[in-house]
């Protein structure tokens, strides 16, 4: 056994032994588990990947005469914002489109621009052309505002996405004889394509799947910079059924994550376009797994020959929220390039980049040991199958007037 604090001491000392999720399965190979648990200290892994929640929340300081931008409108590079806080504090979302701008008609069904590239352009140090109208009060009098911010005149710009690093997902597909668009991709009629969106092997919430490293307080890697697991992510799912290495077959645990805009880089941090869906984001995020013991280890060896992911289809299942699935495939047969579903040969092909996430893992091996990323004690677990947490649905009600 190993605490946080010990391995800690060992990173201060430039002694530690850092791997990544995908080079520890040759060392396991080698040397086993026991000895493995006790020579590596830290197990390092990434993802890179559309996250459609997003967003950053910022402070962009006090006009003359000051301005209450609560209340009023707000938009960011014309992608209206969300300002119902207090006078100046603004939440753009990755999602978010402007009400009417051309950039989003050149061709139908395109969203060129949205609240994840307004992000992007923050990060890039780009200026954004702020637009607010407020109704004015006595000591918030100014009621229009227009003018140029940009990152390093703001006091607070801090990236918060309510749900990141899925553990586990959907494999999309559609049976229907159309083409659909969807935040899985393009689905091509009758089977005519699967879609996926996990770095398997290497993702974080994979390689931890039972939460006993990974909680509240967790610094991680985020978007290029350093940031912290906040809270459970929203639609935290922990107790889907599960292999008997304790890997989810279904989408569970999510990760709500916080960190500093001014720390991060848009490498990392991307706004992008789903045909005939919409805007969203990409965010790069890394997690240390403390080898704390040879069970915690034991977890970092999951391949992608372990995980199995459900198959479902986007025409019908998914819109009309049905559970049925059409069968199961790891993401072993999924990065082959081709699976079976009802008996025939499918095209698969990943929204998450798996070169990235593994360079994201490398990234964070070479900050701690370089001594320049320390290890965080969680402050609190993630709520596990135990807590008795579901992921409700919503019910519809009528509403009867009185």
């Amino acid at each position: 056994m190993k605490t946080i604090a010990e391995i800690n001491e060992k990173i201060k000392k430039g002694q530690a032994v850092v791997v990544t999720a995908e080079e520890i399965l040759d060392v396991v190979k080698e040397k086993g588990i026991q000895k493995a648990a006790r020579e590596v200290d830290v197990v390092t892994t990434g993802t890179f990947g559309p996250m459609c929640s997003s967003g950053a929340y910022l402070n962009i300081g006090h006009t003359s005469p000051r301005i209450k931008l609560g209340g009023g409108k707000v938009y960011l590079n014309d992608v209206p914002a969300y300002a119902g806080f207090a006078a100046v504090d603004i939440l753009i979302g990755c999602t978010a489109l402007p009400d009417d701008d051309p950039r989003n008609r050149v061709h139908p069904g395109e969203f060129l621009y949205g609240g994840g590239h307004v992000i992007e352009e923050l990060v890039d140090g780009n200026d954004i052309r702020l637009v607010v109208t407020a109704y004015g009060t006595d000591c918030y009098p100014k009621r229009k505002l227009e003018t140029l911010i940009n990152l390093q005149g703001l006091n607070e710009a801090v990236l918060f996405n309510p749900r990141n690093a899925y553990q586990n997902y959907n494999v999309a597909v559609n049976l229907s004889n159309k083409t659909i668009y969807t935040y899985m991709g393009v689905l091509k009629p009758n089977l005519g394509n699967a879609n996926y969106c996990s770095a398997g092997q290497l993702s974080p919430l994979l390689n931890d799947p039972l939460y006993k490293t990974i909680g509240i307080g967790t610094k991680i890697f985020l978007g290029g910079g350093t940031g912290y697991v906040a809270w459970q992510g929203t639609q935290h799912n922990p107790g889907v059924p599960r292999t008997e290495n304790e890997v989810p077959r279904k989408p569970a645990g999510t990760l709500a994550v916080i960190g500093d805009l001014n720390q991060m880089k848009s490498q990392w941090l991307r706004g992008i376009s789903m045909q005939g869906y919409g805007s969203t984001m990409a965010v790069g995020i890394g997690i240390p797994i403390p080898v704390l013991s040879e069970e915690i280890l034991r977890y970092t060896t999951v391949t992608d020959a372990d995980i199995l992911a459900p198959i479902v289809d986007y025409s019908e299942a998914y819109p009309q929220r049905k559970t049925d699935t059409l069968g199961e495939v790891s993401y072993a047969q999924l990065k082959t390039g081709r699976i079976e579903v009802r008996g025939k040969p499918v095209p698969t092909s990943s929204l998450s980049s798996y070169p990235r996430a593994v360079e994201i893992a490398q990234i964070l091996k070479g900050w701690i040991q370089k001594r320049e990323f320390t290890l965080t004690e969680a402050v609190a677990p993630l709520p596990g199958r135990e807590s008795g947490i579901t992921f409700k649905n919503l019910e519809e009600r009528e509403i009867v007037e009185l």
